[in-house]
């Protein structure tokens, strides 16, 4: 868990069904293009319940760790963080990240990732921590740079949107600078 000002950043629990389910909710039309995953995992409870069984299977399995950030005054999920495609022979991992819209371009997600990333270098040992996003998402560059991500390049033609698009995502890169050699 990290605590941070009056958030926590935390691993996502099958038994927070109503309070993701609400959160995808609220920003399912922002989600659609670029977590076609979560949209279409999670139309109904029920589906989501589904869903989040198959996600804690998958971080038994490190496989995958979904986390949510959560405001303390109000215990509402106001974030979340995932990280997928892993390669535990380098080791590294994608992050991935949406914030709800109403906590958005407060500089809230570029924080609260600095700290999730200084965990994820400690508890995991991760020799690189990289993310992709498409040319359109400004916010994410921005969060990405300001947290010591340098671009890489830009990979074509790899992520097919919701709508079957296939597009190309600009790559960014950031090598654990306090323990390079874990």
């Amino acid at each position: 868990m990290i605590n941070f000002e009056n958030y926590t950043i935390r691993p996502l629990e099958v038994s927070d069904l109503h309070p993701y389910f609400e959160l995808v909710e609220r920003n399912r039309k922002r989600l659609e293009d670029f977590f076609t995953g979560t949209v279409s995992r999670t139309k109904d409870v029920a589906a989501t319940e589904t869903f989040l069984k198959e996600l804690s299977d998958k971080r038994e399995a490190k496989q995958y760790f979904p986390y949510v950030l959560v405001d303390n005054s109000t215990n509402a999920f106001v974030g979340f963080f995932d990280l997928k495609n892993i390669d535990w022979a380098i080791p590294k991992t994608e992050i991935g990240c949406y914030t709800d819209e109403q906590y958005a371009g407060k500089g809230l997600t570029t924080k609260a990732m600095k700290y999730f990333m200084d965990y994820c270098f400690d508890y995991f040992q991760f020799k690189k921590i990289f993310l992709r996003t498409h040319h359109t998402n400004k916010s994410a560059q921005a969060i990405a740079e300001k947290c010591g991500f340098e671009k890489e390049g830009v990979i074509r033609m790899d992520y097919k949107t919701t709508s079957g698009e296939i597009v190309d995502l600009i790559y960014y890169g950031k090598l654990n600078e306090t323990n390079p050699t874990a």
